[in-house]
């Protein structure tokens, strides 16, 4: 169950859980081209999934992917939200963000949609849900958290965890 500031809040989409292909997807990257996530890749994806990088939470959460992403060898380190491609990279550029890819799912939504993480029933519906998806080099699911409270950070040792 997943809760806005203790109001429980429903998700659309399809569920993706752990051991499932990863589904590909092609969000907008920062100059507006096609970037695809998800499936094989040869490397790591964390996918870290936040609201909106003008919370407090989400631009946190994005800062501690980015510092701990560093030191993480064949990974590639991905934010993804429903913000223009514009305000993710201001907000990279003053965080100074450079371990993370920003990736927006403004365009159809079909993130948020096939990975199950799509607000729908609550005051940020339409949005997504704060969650993080680990996918393996070969396209695997091997570590999903979606969030109880979307108010609170992820489990960061977790995620990191799965990897090592």
């Amino acid at each position: 169950m997943v809760t806005f500031k203790g109001s429980s809040v429903k998700l659309a989409g399809k569920e993706v859980k752990v051991g499932d292909n990863a589904p590909k997807v092609e969000l907008v990257a920062g100059d507006l081209s096609l970037k695809s996530i998800g499936g094989s890749t040869g490397k790591y994806q964390i996918i870290n999934v936040v609201p909106s990088l003008d919370t407090g939470v989400c631009a946190t959460q994005t800062r501690k992917f980015n510092e701990k992403a560093a030191s993480l060898d064949n990974t590639e380190v991905f934010v993804v939200s429903l913000d223009l491609p514009f305000a993710q990279g201001r907000f990279c550029s003053t965080e100074g963000i450079k371990n993370v890819v920003a990736l927006s799912d403004f365009k159809s939504k079909k993130f948020g949609e096939s990975y199950g993480v799509l607000l729908d029933g609550s005051p940020l519906d339409g949005l997504l849900t704060r969650a993080v998806f680990v996918v393996d080099p070969q396209g695997k699911v091997i570590h999903k958290e979606i969030v109880s409270e979307i108010t609170e950070e992820p489990n960061y040792e977790s995620a990191l965890s799965s990897i090592k």
